[in-house]
């Protein structure tokens, strides 16, 4: 098989796996931010499903291509994948449905961390790969300087 040439069945279980437990994660939480005092540079409601489905893509991407590289260490930085996905899932309902904004930071901070050491794994493996996890990291800690604003302004 040619390098070039795109594996179908582990992309699409990639696409899945990420796409269906963020529509589990935005089920869960219903996100809005409607009714909250927002912080400065809040960006409006409607950009947040278009930054996370970007963000999504090149997050399952970059594990395909951790996936496909054969790489005999690619096991821990792919389960680490896995998980940050399904703390991932959680954070809408900790921050949107149940209003616990504090332990949503504190649950973001771990995603973070998880991420983070994703992506320390993915990078000796696909530089490709790690580079598609930046821009996730640097959403995550926008994300976080808003979250811990909403629970500053709205306690």
């Amino acid at each position: 098989m040619k390098r070039s040439q795109i594996q179908w069945k582990p992309l699409l279980f990639f696409l899945l796996y990420t796409f269906i437990l963020a529509g589990l994660g935005t089920w869960l939480g219903m996100p809005t931010t409607k009714g909250l005092v927002q912080p400065p540079l809040a960006p409006p409601d409607w950009l947040f499903p278009i930054v996370w489905t970007i963000l999504y893509a090149l997050m399952a991407v970059a594990a395909y291509l951790v996936f496909i590289s054969g790489d005999i260490d690619r096991g821990q930085p792919l389960r680490l994948y896995l998980l940050q996905v399904l703390v991932n899932v959680l954070w809408p309902l900790f921050f949107f449905r149940l209003e616990w904004r504090l332990f949503a930071f504190i649950w973001l901070l771990l995603l973070l961390v998880l991420v983070i050491a994703t992506a320390i794994g993915f990078k000796p493996i696909s530089r490709t790969a790690w580079y598609l996890l930046l821009p996730y990291i640097a959403w995550l800690l926008f994300a976080g300087y808003l979250n811990l604003s909403f629970y500053l302004l709205n306690r």
